[in-house]
């Protein structure tokens, strides 16, 4: 079992299972490459120095990213494009655009659309420019791919209010894909707005379970089709960018201060 593991030994299993997912963490959080490996740094040698107090009650993993968390809190800082709030629903919503998203019309599959660099670097200035307080649920469970209990205990905070924050980040990330995706013109409202926002509702819900929306496409407005289609984007490009590797050098450095003996 991990939790009768020295120290040493615990954290470089740690390293080798999640430092590439915390660094990818560091990086959409922090928003460059010497504050997140930084973050990675500070967080596996917090986890070295608090191995003693893990009690083996929890998922090594969980525990490890709620000492993350904490590392983000601590190093916050409030940058340029990062506004105290984010928008109202209504705003986010694209119900009264003259367009929608025609993602069928490029001939590509989500991963060559995510492969595509102004769709990366639309994501990466989308959850940059999310409030911390809901930029830190959406990368702990699309990044991390943590269920909405643990971010919830991570975070000190109810599922429920996880799941808002959620919710809206994920809106706001699919906001800014749309305006980088090729659009038709919209064709008037088929259905009515409360069976719009019922749908967004069940189909966050799908998000959150990991589970395959139920409504057949069909059977949705082009609006809504137009919106689940960019939060399946947004939702599997933080999948996509989750699958980082953590810098060599980086993890030279950190078994390096963890086994000082070793050469």
């Amino acid at each position: 079992m991990m939790e009768h593991a020295p120290a040493d030994v615990a954290v470089a299993e740690l390293m080798d299972r999640h430092g590439g997912r915390l660094y990818s963490l560091g990086l959409r959080f922090c928003g460059n490459d010497d504050e997140a490996q930084d973050l990675v740094q500070d967080t596996f040698l917090l986890a070295f120095r608090k191995w003693d107090q893990f009690e083996g009650r929890s998922d090594p993993a969980t525990w490890l990213y709620r000492i993350a968390a904490r590392v983000c809190q601590r190093r916050h800082r409030k940058r340029a494009g990062e506004p105290r709030q984010l928008e109202p629903l209504e705003k986010l919503l694209p119900s009264g655009d003259r367009t929608v998203v025609d993602i069928a019309s490029t001939g590509d599959g989500p991963l060559e659309l995510l492969e595509k660099r102004e769709n990366r670097a639309a994501l990466d200035n989308a959850i940059a420019t999310l409030p911390e307080s809901f930029r830190l649920p959406l990368v702990l469970k699309e990044i991390m791919e943590l269920s909405i209990a643990d971010v919830a205990s991570i975070l000190g905070v109810k599922e429920s209010t996880v799941k808002t924050r959620l919710h809206r980040a994920r809106l706001h990330v699919a906001k800014e894909l749309r305006r980088h995706l090729p659009q038709k013109n919209a064709p008037p409202p088929d259905h009515s707005q409360r069976m719009c926002l019922d749908l967004l509702k069940a189909k966050q819900d799908s998000l959150d379970r990991g589970v395959d929306f139920p409504v057949p496409q069909d059977e949705l407005c082009a609006r809504c089709q137009s919106l689940f289609a960019t939060l399946d984007l947004g939702h599997e490009a933080c999948r996509f960018v989750g699958n980082g590797e953590i810098p060599d050098a980086l993890k030279d450095l950190i078994l390096k201060e963890i086994q000082p003996s070793s050469s």
